[in-house]
């Protein structure tokens, strides 16, 4: 079992260098559904695994020149006190309700992620004012932070548009900018948990490991596979585990 859990690992890293986003959402569904933790002990550990694994991909953004720090450091400080914030009242959510959430979340990353691998052209930056977009960035930095802190996932796919439609932050610095965010998110979330000393470490430590070799391969490999097709297959591989989770447990609420 600690095998295919370790592939997993390996395979959310790939994910995550290949596409900048997305592979991180599978954590808690691998800890919860192939190693059997408890909901809430499985997005604290989600947590860290995410943070450190996004870190190593943001410091390769970072050194190819497509990291836009001033907009990760607006957006991920409002970001960082919605997920310290959620993972404080997570307490009074049941982890059932949990996993239904992040089940709903994932249906609706996998659609935004299937809908963009059928668009023949960029993300089209919003029309807004200076002063919408300056009050609109704070208040989705706040929401995905909270989702972070809730279900322990990095939100990259809210937080790219959102870097590109409000910040006007070019796509290709936007995926790099929104790892550097979704490690100050993990951060965050992490600090804000209860169950800490729960935390199995050096299995966390390897697991994040594996992930981080993943990312560095897959950032490799994104030169070389046709994004449109790979953005395709995983946001259906997606739907159906979001699907199932959501089915499963609906039944257990």
């Amino acid at each position: 079992m600690l095998l295919l859990a370790y592939l997993c690992a390996l395979a959310i890293g790939l994910t995550l260098g290949m596409l900048g986003g997305g592979g991180s959402i599978l954590t808690v569904p691998v800890f919860v559904y192939v190693l059997h933790y408890d909901p809430k002990l499985a997005i604290a550990m989600s947590l860290p695994v995410v943070g450190a694994t996004s870190l190593v991909g943001a410091f390769g953004h970072w050194r190819a020149g497509n990291l836009h720090v001033a907009s990760a450091l607006i957006f991920g400080m409002f970001a960082m006190v919605g997920a310290f914030t959620a993972a404080r009242l997570s307490p009074r959510i049941s982890g059932r309700a949990q996993l239904l959430l992040l089940g709903s979340v994932m249906m609706v990353g996998a659609t935004l992620m299937l809908r963009s691998s059928f668009s023949q052209s960029s993300p089209v930056r919003a029309r807004l004012s200076p002063l919408v977009a300056r009050v609109t960035l704070p208040l989705v930095g706040l929401g995905t932070g909270a989702l972070t802190g809730l279900v322990g996932i990095g939100g990259g796919f809210l937080i790219v548009p959102a870097l590109v439609a409000l910040a006007q932050v070019p796509m290709r610095r936007a995926v790099g900018t929104s790892l550097l965010i979704i490690t100050m998110n993990s951060v965050a979330g992490f600090a804000g948990q209860h169950r800490m000393a729960q935390i199995p470490l050096r299995f966390v430590i390897t697991f994040s490991a594996v992930a981080m070799a993943g990312i560095v391969v897959g950032t490799r490999l994104s030169r070389h596979v046709e994004q449109r097709t790979l953005k395709r297959a995983f946001a259906l591989l997606l739907l159906s585990i979001a699907a199932w989770v959501v089915w499963k447990d609906h039944a257990l609420l």
